[in-house]
């Protein structure tokens, strides 16, 4: 408690413990439903063939792709949020490890889409 000159009064400051950011767990998250998306390509792509899988295929890549993209914009967001520097009273945020995950997860997302997209193309006009 710091005491205010010239009043009997008191200015107290609260210890505001750190908090997980949410946009490194949301970029996270997305990051790894990036990942299972692309998996769903691979699938679509490689066992339908004769089927119209690359039509399939073609659908979930606009999936994964949109939410390999919102994982790494989140996660950049995430960093920029936890690395600003913050007075003592105000809210401190971590998470940069789920920070990176997170653009690490969201950019093997997106990258395995576009790649499993070429391969079922590959497949279906072969």
């Amino acid at each position: 408690m710091d005491p205010v000159p010239g009043t009997p009064f008191g200015v107290v400051h609260l210890d505001v413990p750190p908090v997980t950011s949410g946009l490194a767990v949301g970029s996270l998250v997305s990051g790894i439903a990036s990942i299972l998306v692309s998996l769903l390509v691979f699938c679509f792509g490689v066992s339908g063939p004769n089927l119209g899988g690359a039509w399939a295929a073609g659908a979930f890549t606009v999936l994964g792709a949109l939410a390999g993209t919102a994982a790494i914009a989140a996660g950049l967001l995430a960093r920029r949020q936890i690395r600003r520097a913050a007075p003592p009273p105000a809210v401190r945020f971590t998470g940069r490890g789920l920070a990176v995950a997170g653009l690490s997860c969201g950019g093997g997302g997106l990258l395995l889409s576009l790649v499993g997209l070429a391969l079922a193309l590959v497949l279906q006009f072969r």
